[in-house]
């Protein structure tokens, strides 16, 4: 009989500490909506991104929706003044892994005037800002 308490206890430590990994991975699945919604939103983006008709105006929306991705991670006043290089550096230092320089292009400041920056961009170079991009959105990580 003393066994079978044991058994007992170790099942209920066992079930208890199940339902919380299951309870943290809830709660990270919904932490992270915005980055999947980011992601389908970028997978709309890329087809204009690399069609030189639609470029220009894709390339904005992609620098727009960055900027509405990091402001649900960070703090607005943290994000929302951002540009320029600074705004590169701070994509930059929150980025766990891989070079996402190829975003410098796209958020100089430059297109934001005349978008004549953004005009002679080559095909493979927006592949590569495309990628830069889901790559900061899937792996940025967000200070506690």
């Amino acid at each position: 009989m003393p066994q079978t308490w044991g058994w007992g206890l170790v099942a209920v430590f066992l079930l208890v500490v199940g339902v919380l990994l299951a309870l943290r991975a809830l709660r990270r699945y919904r932490a992270n909506a915005y980055r999947r919604q980011a992601l389908v939103e970028l997978n709309g983006i890329e087809p204009r991104v690399l069609d030189p008709q639609t470029r220009h105006d894709a390339m904005g929306d992609l620098a727009e929706m960055l900027k509405r991705v990091a402001l649900v991670a960070w703090k607005r006043e943290e994000v929302a003044t951002l540009s320029g290089a600074a705004w590169i550096d701070f994509l930059k230092r929150h980025c766990e892994a891989g070079d996402i320089s190829a975003l410098q292009p796209l958020l100089d400041g430059d297109e934001y005037r005349n978008g004549s920056g953004l005009r002679g961009i080559p095909d493979a170079l927006c592949k590569t800002v495309v990628s830069s991009a889901r790559l900061w959105i899937r792996r940025h990580h967000v200070s506690a």
